[in-house]
């Protein structure tokens, strides 16, 4: 049986997502955007040593994730980005405001995004 869906709330939508100032990441001939993310902490440090793990982790960006990743500004609500991507991808980002959404909650789980103040109300 399939999960039930939960609708996106109005309230979601007008959330304005920005970059976190830790974050690096450049963009290639493409147009893909890899973000290069620090790993700190003490079980980071304990994984490099013992296990060789890198202090840097690469994280590719698909070409729709590249594309929204270079126009999170803190200044566009969801809305306004689900607008671009829209004009960009047009059947390809369809459902575009679930898979928005659902984009935006595995950036936030792994704090790749802030949320700045939507419009008061």
């Amino acid at each position: 049986m399939r999960k039930k869906e939960k609708p996106i709330s109005k309230n979601y939508l007008e959330q304005k997502p920005g970059r976190p100032a830790g974050i690096l990441w450049s963009t290639d001939e493409k147009g893909m955007v890899t973000l290069d993310i620090e790993n700190t902490g003490l079980f980071n440090r304990i994984a490099q040593r013992l296990f060789h793990k890198p202090k840097v982790t690469h994280v590719h960006l698909d070409e729709m994730g590249s594309f929204i990743w270079s126009r999170i500004d803190g200044e566009k609500d969801l809305i306004a980005l689900g607008k671009e991507v829209e004009e960009e991808f047009r059947e390809k980002a369809s459902p575009l405001y679930e898979r928005l959404a659902k984009y935006f909650q595995i950036l936030d789980s792994y704090h790749f995004v802030v949320w700045e103040k939507g419009p008061e109300k």
